[in-house]
């Protein structure tokens, strides 16, 4: 702390007012103390909160023929415009596009996990494909990824929808809701 001394063994003479000088002594250990504290403090959380990064699995775009998932076990959805959605199963076909609504989302996954149930015996071949179109919203996507979780969907991926696709959608009339 800080303290004051005072120098009393000073001879004046009477009559003679002389001001006493008084010297100052300012101890800093309490704010060295205060110093190191705050230094081990940050030393500590600066080491226990490490950075951490979440594995992203980036497919190898430069093979395009030789696709080891099974035609069949394709679901591919396309969200478009006025909340409706797009889809087929396997191989896209003009004709085979149809169109649905977003009420109906689920039960088009469980009736295509059913339908592989019966052909492979089990519903972890599923593979469903998000593409979704320049008119559809961000919450029509969010909506698609919620649907694969809640129906335990393993293996969904997100593509770029083609030109063909793009073509179909301006021609086919969207399911009225």
């Amino acid at each position: 702390m800080a303290a004051i001394e005072q120098n009393r063994s000073a001879r004046h003479k009477p009559g003679i007012k002389k001001m006493m000088k008084k010297s100052t002594r300012v101890d800093l250990t309490p704010m060295v103390d205060l110093g190191f504290l705050l230094i081990t403090f940050f030393v500590f959380t600066s080491t226990m909160c490490k950075a951490t990064v979440m594995n992203v699995v980036m497919p190898y775009d430069k093979t395009t023929e030789n696709d080891p998932v099974c035609q069949s076990c394709v679901l591919t959805i396309i969200p478009d415009q006025n909340n409706s959605i797009a889809y087929y199963e396997g191989r896209f076909t003009p004709t085979a596009l149809l169109y649905s609504s977003y009420n109906n989302l689920r039960h088009l996954i469980q009736q295509k996990k059913q339908k592989l149930a019966a052909t492979w015996g089990n519903t972890e071949k599923l593979v469903l494909i998000i593409k979704p179109s320049p008119k559809s919203t961000f919450k029509n996507f969010v909506d698609i990824v919620d649907e694969a979780t809640i129906n335990c969907v393993k293996r969904y991926y997100i593509g770029e929808i083609t030109g063909e696709e793009t073509l179909a959608l301006i021609n086919t009339v969207p399911l009225q809701q």
